[in-house]
């Protein structure tokens, strides 16, 4: 496990925890490759290992093929860690088991930073990841909870990736960062998920168009895809762009076509502006 040294006590850690292999590319790629590429330590946690993400393959193989497919992924993306827990997709629950998972997480990541997933989403594994890292975003600072791990001295700030679901209450795009640099990264991350974006998810979601063979138009394809897939949150359209003039200003704003967005939780540090721009410095771009 990699813990903070004081050399680098100026290298931001941050982690993100999450449902499937491929969740947080979708939501955050840009901004975990942006991460990388100033020297921050990225680490991703998948808290299933997507044994039932597929119409034709399932059970150990494809766990292990998922396995694969994310560790290219970050690989692209630069993200140091990829670790993936054995429970079974589509099965999690927020028990107290995967709860103490998720601290030993946070704590030997030694993260400034938590990301995860909101709980009101279409996919019950997402929602349960959501609360998971949320009911562990006070104990993870609390001594007698999961003694085998140090308790970190100091609460991180937890966020939320983007989603563009409205009830109980819409996402808020608190912090946006610009990713049309390391798009291009993101897409290959995604690319890298083969068994997902050209065999199971067009399949799943409807999608009746063949996949092509060759392998720019796939990515034009798996672009398409994700485009339609976000279309649902084109109501926080101009929200996300006020988020992004508010950090970059309206000039940087005005040029940028790929952004994601994260939202404060209640839990956990509340960070002032000053923070926010230390925490994420490719605001100050």
């Amino acid at each position: 496990m990699n813990y903070r040294k004081k050399t680098d006590k100026n290298r931001l850690r941050v982690i993100a925890v999450f449902a499937h292999p491929d969740d947080a590319e979708v939501k955050m790629g840009g901004t975990a490759a942006r991460f990388a590429e100033m020297g921050h330590a990225v680490k991703f946690v998948s808290l299933t290992n997507g044994d039932a993400g597929h119409h034709l393959e399932g059970g150990g193989p494809l766990a292990r093929r998922r396995a694969a497919e994310a560790q290219k992924a970050a690989e692209i993306l630069g993200v140091e860690e990829y670790t993936i827990h054995d429970n079974h997709d589509a099965e999690l629950m927020p028990s107290l088991h995967i709860r103490h998972q998720v601290i030993r997480e946070i704590r030997n990541w030694n993260a400034d930073i938590v990301i995860g997933l909101r709980p009101n989403d279409y996919h019950p594994d997402h929602r349960y990841a959501g609360i998971l890292v949320m009911d562990s975003a006070f104990l993870v600072v609390v001594p007698n909870v999961v003694p085998d791990v140090p308790a970190l001295e100091k609460n991180p700030v937890f966020l939320y990736m983007e989603d563009g679901f409205r009830k109980p209450n819409p996402f808020s795009p608190d912090i946006t960062v610009a990713v049309d640099d390391t798009f291009g990264k993101k897409i290959d991350a995604l690319d890298a998920h083969q068994s997902q974006f050209y065999e199971w998810l067009p399949k799943v979601t409807g999608i009746d168009e063949e996949p092509p063979k060759d392998p720019d138009k796939r990515k034009e394809f798996m672009l398409k895809w994700l485009d339609n897939w976000n279309s649902h949150m084109d109501y926080l359209g101009d929200k996300m762009k006020a988020s992004l003039a508010k950090w970059y200003g309206a000039e940087k704003a005005a040029r940028t076509s790929r952004m994601e967005s994260f939202e404060i939780a209640e839990y956990g540090r509340q960070p002032s502006e000053e923070e926010i721009r230390e925490l994420f410095p490719m605001l100050n771009d």
